[in-house]
């Protein structure tokens, strides 16, 4: 069901639709789990799922709680079995509330009861989720026990059984009274009549017109994107320009489409204001009407005649706020452009999304991405706002606390505009303009909704996994640059995300983030070279106040009324900083995330509140120093967190050993201590782990080797820090294991001079039929054996990237070639100071050739080959990267020191149209 509030007023839309999801969600689950409950397969089941995953009523936080149900009854189907009863009582209630719910656009006015029945429900949901991992866990303990013929009969077991059916109870019982308050108290208010106009949703329009004195910069956007489109070199130009809200891309755009250069080159021009509701014939109407023409006919007979109107003329189209494509729409009307020789026109397109610029077939190249304003630009915009009516001498008096107030706006045109308004009407004294700056997120919230309501329509427009994802961003300080690594993984430990056919979890975390990049709403800060993937990010402040107005209403963690991250007992969500208060946390049993942000101490003890948390599913303590706690208790503290799926403890200071009770983490889904320097032992209950799917032991010096039996943890999907052992031993773990960890598509292995491999353990790397990345570090091991053993290595063909480092060889390796590695990507060889020449095979031959898009060479100082003899075996490399490689022969860039070539950009170079001189004076346009 879903239901349409446009005549609800504004402030009580949120709460309305956010409860009307979350029931629905609750009903459409249970619904599907009881009809599934029955023995089908689980593709039939998992497909059914992914149907209901794409339906836009579902929610984030259900979601979580259908994918952990679906594993719950394929893990332990008895259990949903011996609850059937309790599950159709739930299936019940919800259908009465859903009936209820139908009349739902005629309600307006009170809100307050359906806003506490919304906390209610999201409790519940919460809460029904906890239980299902539970059963998780459970089920997962009781596979490990299935040796002992009477594990299922144990006291321990009947009275979780006991526990379980108590409080399935519970919540239908809870399910009960949100019927009934809502009945009782929400069913006056359907009777109430709809004449009430002020809660009209407001729907965002724009024109070609614009009022010069009001702009500041924009001059050199201006400039380059009339470098594209002025030159008559292509039919059709397409451009596009994308950025956050409020940055400034239709005050671009409408200086571009009044310049008179512009005028005089196109001989119509059409603007059209598309925003989030799109209507396809108002939009060809519109068209129409510009043109001068009749708007009267069908779908059809209007796109016609805008092609009539439009053939031999060159014209340019303004295609303002365009916010999706998934309808086809603007296939059609594009289908119906013409496209005719010797008319050049153009289509301009502005978006908060850019893929759905890309989507409209601009490329790469034609994106502009406007930048915020600087410090003098944004006090120039300020000034026009505040000051336009004010005498100099207040400009002067107030040009301090205004200056601190305008650094909160990051250079945002839409946020300074706004604080000047707001400010030219206060008076004009210093303690007035202070108390704003000190309240300032508060103050532009409260009194001029205009920024974050902007900035919230693209919270809106999120799907509903990506809304969980990005108030993940609430909890880090203003201005931190976040690794990506930690927030995907965090993502992948609360369930944000999920496998997704043969992406993992990381894959689709990484893909979700790189959405949110492609919207506007995330900024990246280090991107990988070549392919772009993301190393860290932040967050523009406006959008992280956005969040954190959102992340407190929806109760996804805690803030005061000035926006500051908090601990409570209600915290659900917790950022680690040196002003945290853990006797907060006393008694709090929803906390389900904890990172260290800017602290890297913890004072853990018994006595401390958070000692009495047990909810946990992240636990991020990277970096945390350990020599002034005790690690006997944090570590027993943390082998009870029973629901926990993400631990890092990378670069732990102090850390030496792992307790064995760290195999009771029976939902473990990833453990990352790579940088733990002093590690020197994990446990062997680390093999018990079932739900492994990353462990990341890398750059951990003193740690020589894993235990035996790693070859268990067949749900593994990365293993970072792979120790080759020495001398046979029982209790170590030997390469030959690998062969069992199918599902592996991260490796990296650490070779040392100790490290033995067997000949019958060379073909165990084939088996991994999955793996797409393989690091070898061999640590400059000189032995003969262990350089002939490395020779003749077998990596599957499936390899995507290789990373060798500290290769002692004279030659690279015989399985370093393009015939046994067909889809490898990306090669990168450093430190090889013994290289002097690529194994002739290395090179292939006229038939066979790398399909390789980057190559790093760094620190081969004897390396000798010529860049022709590279550029003939790898004809698709597009990226390189060389350093210390003091011998390489005729190489586009600096072999000495750092030098990199992209190819892309050689060719930008190569075709780079010259600087159009600006001309600010505006042309006449036609209405």
């Amino acid at each position: 069901m879903n239901i349409t509030a446009s005549r609800v007023p504004q402030n009580f839309q949120t709460y309305w639709r956010s409860l009307n999801n979350a029931v629905a969600d609750v009903y459409v689950l249970i619904i599907n789990l009881r009809r599934q409950i029955l023995n089908q397969d689980e593709l039939t089941f998992r497909g059914r799922l992914d149907l209901m995953a794409d339906n836009p009523v579902v929610t984030a936080v259900v979601q979580l709680l259908v994918n952990d149900l679906a594993r719950a009854i394929y893990a332990q189907s008895s259990y949903a079995l011996e609850y059937q009863t309790l599950f159709d009582e739930m299936t019940k209630q919800l259908t009465y509330m859903q009936s209820f719910l139908t009349d739902a656009e005629k309600l307006k006015g009170k809100h307050e009861t359906v806003k506490t029945t919304l906390i209610d429900l999201r409790e519940l949901i919460y809460e029904a989720d906890d239980l299902v991992i539970d059963c998780l866990i459970r089920a997962a303990y009781l596979d490990k026990q299935k040796s002992s013929t009477c594990c299922h009969l144990s006291p321990r077991e009947i009275f979780f059984r006991y526990q379980t059916g108590k409080k399935l109870t519970a919540i239908n019982k809870r399910i009960v009274k949100m019927h009934q308050n809502l009945s009782y108290y929400v069913t006056p208010i359907f009777r109430q009549p709809s004449g009430d106009s002020s809660g009209t949703s407001t729907v965002r329009w724009t024109s070609q017109v614009f009022d010069q004195s009001q702009i500041v910069g924009l001059k050199e956007d201006a400039i380059r994107i009339k470098g594209w489109i002025l030159p008559q070199n292509e039919v059709l130009h397409r451009v596009g320009i994308v950025g956050m809200g409020g940055l400034g891309k239709t005050t671009i755009t409408q200086r571009i489409f009044n310049d008179t250069r512009i005028c005089a080159r196109f001989q119509k021009k059409i603007w059209v204001s598309v925003s989030q509701t799109v209507n396809e014939i108002e939009i060809m109407k519109s068209m129409l009407r510009q043109l001068q023409a009749d708007d009267s006919g069908s779908d059809g007979n209007l796109l016609f005649k805008i092609c009539q109107l439009l053939s031999s003329t060159s014209y340019l189209i303004v295609m303002d706020d365009i916010w999706s494509i998934d309808s086809g729409w603007w296939d059609r009307i594009s289908c119906g452009l013409p496209k005719t020789a010797g008319y050049s026109s153009c289509v301009i397109i502005t978006s908060r999304n850019e893929g759905v610029v890309k989507g409209m077939g601009v490329v790469e190249e034609r994106i502009h991405r406007p930048r915020p304003l600087n410090e003098d630009e944004s006090w120039s915009l300020f000034c026009k706002v505040a000051f336009i009516s004010t005498k100099e001498i207040y400009k002067n008096k107030l040009e301090e606390i205004a200056k601190t107030i305008l650094r909160k706006c990051s250079g945002l045109p839409l946020a300074i505009k706004t604080t000047g308004g707001l400010l030219s009407s206060k008076k004009q004294n210093y303690n007035e303009w202070k108390r704003v700056s000190d309240d300032f997120h508060q103050k532009l919230a409260a009194e001029s909704r205009t920024v974050m309501a902007s900035l919230q329509l693209s919270y809106d427009e999120l799907p509903p996994h990506l809304k969980h994802c990005i108030l993940c961003f609430s909890i880090y300080p203003e201005d931190h640059e976040i690794k990506a690594d930690q927030l995907v993984r965090w993502w992948v430990g609360e369930g944000f995300v999920h496998d997704k056919g043969s992406d993992t979890a990381t894959d689709v975390a990484f893909s979700c983030l790189a959405e949110l990049i492609s919207r506007c709403l995330v900024e990246v800060v280090q991107p990988r070279s070549y392919n772009g993937r993301v190393y860290s990010c932040k967050m523009h402040d406006m959008v992280r106040d956005m969040t954190i107005l959102i992340a407190r209403e929806e109760a996804f963690s805690s803030f005061d009324e000035g926006g500051k991250h908090i601990s409570t007992v209600d915290s659900r969500r917790l950022g680690v900083t040196e002003t945290i208060n853990y006797h907060t946390l006393e008694g709090n049993t929803k906390l389900r995330a904890l990172l260290l942000m800017t602290s890297h101490s913890i004072p853990f003890s018994r006595s401390i509140g958070l000692a009495t948390v047990n909810s946990l599913r992240v636990l991020d303590l990277s970096h945390v120093n350990l020599d002034s706690i005790s690690i006997e208790d944090l570590c027993q503290w943390i082998s009870s967190l029973k629901r926990l799926a993400y631990l890092n403890l990378r670069a732990a200071a102090g850390l030496v050993e792992l307790p064995y009770t760290f195999g009771r983490l029976w939902g473990l889904q990833i453990l990352i201590l790579d940088e733990c320097k002093y590690l020197t032992k994990l446990p062997a209950s680390i093999a018990t782990l079932p739900k492994l799917t990353v462990l990341d032991i890398g750059n951990c010096p003193a740690l020589r080797y894993l235990p035996q039996g790693i070859s268990t943890l067949t749900t593994l999907q990365e293993l970072h820090g792979f120790k080759i052992s020495g001398p046979t031993n029982t209790e170590v773990c030997h390469l030959g294991e690998l062969e069992c960890l199918t599902q592996l598509r991260v490796l990296q292995v650490d070779i040392n001079e100790e490290s033995i491999i067997e000949d019958e353990e060379l073909t165990a790397l084939a088996q991994l039929q999955h793996l797409k990345l393989l690091s070898i570090n061999a640590n400059n091991c000189e032995g003969a054996n262990i350089i002939e053993k490395l020779n003749n290595l077998s990596p599957p063909p499936c390899l995507e990237e290789v990373y060798l480092g500290h290769y002692y060889g004279e030659s690279s390796p015989n399985w370093l070639r393009p015939t046994s590695l067909p889809q490898l990507q990306y090669l990168c060889i450093e430190d090889a100071r013994a290289l002097n020449a690529m194994n002739p095979l290395f090179w292939g031959d006229a038939e066979r050739t790398w399909r390789l898009e980057s190559l790093c060479l760094k620190y081969l100082p004897r390396l000798e080959t010529e860049w022709a003899e590279v550029k003939r075996a790898m004809p698709a490399l597009s990226y390189l990267k060389v350093s210390h490689c003091y011998k390489l022969q005729s190489f586009p860039c600096n072999v000495k020191a750092l030098g990199v070539w992209n190819k892309d950009e050689d060719e930008k170079e190569d075709g780079k149209p010259e600087d159009v001189a600006y001309q600010p004076e505006e042309c006449q346009t036609t209405p």
